[in-house]
């Protein structure tokens, strides 16, 4: 054995990680600052959120207006006045129900009544009984000793001169300004509101591509093409969710009208109307919606049968609505985890109240688009949006680490369904295990825990023994696309090996065995595992394989090492580290023990260093060089049929063959 083969590679040192930075420090502090800013000038900044946001609702009518040749101002008024009569509408509709319904306020009151006396003599009666109950069992026991009388001295001598002082309370005067304010007040307040947020959305419908030119001025003039990305992402998000949760919404307070039509509920335009409005809201609002007609139901119907019809009619349009339809209509387009909209309506409305509950999802997807396009913000994008923290390849890797097979298998199946199980492999599971290549090298997996990860890809890959090497149907394809997320959709999905090897009786001599492809792993610890893989992708191709050891072709055991029907060596390398000269004692040696056979070296890194430089692969002296899996199969079965048409005297024929199905 050489020198280069006897000295094991040496550990690395692990660094400790760095303590956090003064930009970290910077980060933080500009994050609170940023939350207290927000926190004390709400009353200028929620007018102002609610008009950019009310402008992402009228940008689409303003561009409809623009496409039929209105001018820019024009379209932008009577976008606005369209938005005006609406509200203007909704709260006629809502204001003529209301009244209706105080009309019937007596004999409402008089049915609630009753249902409240049923009740507590369900509840407080009973409660009553066991209180005389307990009365009686008291004054059974015998009684205490009584107790002695107040001294006369703690009481207040009450003398026949004694008398009452009179008390008078008097209303202060009240002038006509006194009542106007009083009573227009609460009504300008939301008036004044409303109009300050109609006005600024004008301005920034009006000013829009100036304001955006100056946004880029100010905060993204050094990358021009990162910024309008960022814009457009942002503006397409919000202005997405916004529609389709208005047209939801729409649907939705449509659905639970002819519903409690239907139940006998009075004024269901009313409450289809507030149900549309409320599911505005997060979480809150669909339970606020409910309960009002329900409460209704409670007081017109004596019995309880309405009230029932008209919970389970929520209930089961709000399933339907935020189970089936917004996924389906949604998709991954919000950008928002699950998790995110808890934490932002939570957050939001401890931060702005009741209109911060209605703003944290925009306002949230503002945030996600920022953290994926600034480098400092991106812990917002990882803590808050749906794609996920570890890449695919990443959580292979940490499935192993925690010899987790099982959730391993699931995601590969999902992988599955839209590639070839070569793609697979080699996209996501050599790459996951060039990560555990990486940290052994640096001496961070000790070696139980390197036979763990062994004995997990083992498994993995029995596992996956039953599918084919084949490309999915393309309705699977698709289907699998509508679940998966976009790390998982990046990943490239090459074709499946067309290369399909010849006939068993068309096969040379040497190539009819029940093993004739040797797949050698390297020095490596996990390059066994590379093989095992290999070797399962042969079978599917109709080529047999075995798995041998590095230390099987070494120096003192190759003159032992087995290789009786072998065809062809593949050695398999999950890391060379730029460092080729054991490999290329190995394949010296292999030459000398099986003069006749292609030798393939897999060096799957496919950066590395050797793959590079001619001479070195030279030096080497393999017959063959490949970076994946799929060219590693192809080229097998290629020199199969070679071999096969050498024996048939048409060698040319067959390599033309070959090549032009590789070309197809």
């Amino acid at each position: 054995m050489s020198e280069a083969e006897r000295v094991p590679p040496q550990a690395a040192r692990v660094t400790a990680p760095p303590l956090p930075g003064l930009n970290s420090l910077m980060t933080l502090i500009t994050g609170v600052v940023v939350v207290a800013a927000l926190y004390l000038a709400r009353e200028v900044l929620v007018p102002i959120t609610l008009a950019i946001l009310l402008s992402f609702v009228l940008a689409p009518i303003v561009e409809l207006l623009r496409r039929i040749h209105l001018p820019h101002v024009l379209s932008v008024l009577v976008a606005v006045v369209i938005g005006l009569g609406v509200l203007g509408a909704l709260g006629s509709i809502i204001g003529f129900q209301v009244a209706g319904l105080a009309s019937d306020v007596q004999r409402y009151a008089s049915t609630v009544e009753t249902k409240v006396e049923t009740l507590r003599g369900m509840t407080l009666g009973r409660i009553n009984d066991l209180t005389s109950r307990l009365g009686r069992q008291m004054k059974a026991a015998p009684s205490t000793p009584p107790q002695p009388a107040a001294s006369p001295s703690l009481t207040a001598p009450v003398g026949p001169d004694a008398k009452p002082v009179p008390v008078e309370v008097r209303q202060p005067a009240s002038d006509p300004l006194t009542i106007a304010k009083s009573v227009l007040e609460p009504i300008l307040a939301p008036v004044e509101s409303a109009l300050i947020i109609f006005i600024v959305a004008v301005f920034i419908l009006m000013q829009k591509e100036d304001l955006r030119n100056r946004l880029i001025r100010l905060f993204g003039s050094g990358d021009l093409h990162r910024t309008t990305v960022a814009m457009d992402d942002a503006a397409h998000r919000l202005s997405r969710y916004f529609l389709s949760q208005l047209g939801i919404n729409a649907v939705f307070g449509v659905v639970i009208g002819l519903g409690l039509a239907l139940i006998g509920v009075p004024s269901p335009l009313l409450w289809g109307v507030l149900s549309a409005i409320l599911r505005f809201v997060p979480y809150v609002g669909p339970v606020i919606a409910a309960a009002l007609p329900a409460a209704l139901a409670a007081a017109v119907d004596p019995n309880w049968s309405m009230v029932v019809w008209t919970l389970g009619l929520f209930a089961v349009t709000e399933s339907v609505t935020g189970q089936v339809v917004e996924p389906m209509i949604y998709g991954h387009s919000t950008g928002l985890s699950p998790a995110a909209v808890v934490i932002a309506a939570i957050f939001w409305a401890w931060l702005w109240g009741p209109i911060g509950l209605i703003l944290s999802t925009p306002l949230t997807l503002c945030l996600v688009v920022l953290g994926r396009y600034v480098d400092r913000l991106e812990f917002l994008d990882v803590l808050l949006g749906d794609r996920p923290a570890l890449t695919p390849v990443e959580n292979f890797y940490q499935r192993m680490l925690a010899d987790d097979p099982d959730e391993a298998l699931q995601q590969a199946e999902l992988l599955l369904k839209e590639r070839s199980l070569s793609a697979y492999y080699d996209e996501v599971a050599l790459k996951g295990l060039q990560l555990a290549a990486n940290d052994a090298e640096r001496g961070v997996l000790d070696a139980a825990k390197l036979e763990s990860i062994k004995h997990a890809v083992r498994a993995l890959v029995d596992d996956l023994g039953s599918h084919d090497d084949t490309d999915p149907h393309p309705a699977e394809k698709a289907e699998a696309a509508a679940v998966t997320s976009k790390a998982e959709r990046d990943i490239p999905s090459p074709s499946a090996s067309t290369a399909l090897a010849p006939e068993t009786d068309d096969l040379a001599p040497k190539w009819r065995t029940a093993a004739p492809v040797l797949c050698l792993a390297g020095r490596g610890p996990l390059d066994e595992a590379a093989s095992s893989i290999l070797v399962q992708l042969l079978g599917k191709h109709g080529l047999g394989g075995r798995v041998a050891s590095y230390d099987a072709a070494s120096r003192g055991s190759i003159a032992q090492l087995d290789v009786e029907g072998v065809a062809m060596v593949c050695i398999s390398y999950l890391d060379i580290t730029g460092s080729p000269a054991a490999l290329h004692y190995l394949v010296r040696r292999l030459k000398q023990r099986l003069p006749d056979v292609p030798i393939l070296v897999g060096l799957w890194p496919s950066e590395d260093a050797v793959l590079k430089d001619e001479r070195v692969r030279t030096v080497i002296g393999a017959n063959h060089f490949t970076t994946s899996l799929r060219d590693a199969l192809d080229t097998c079965v290629r020199v199969a049929h070679e071999k096969a048409d050498a024996v048939r005297g048409d060698a040319a024929p067959g390599v033309d063959r070959v090549e032009a199905r590789q070309s197809a």
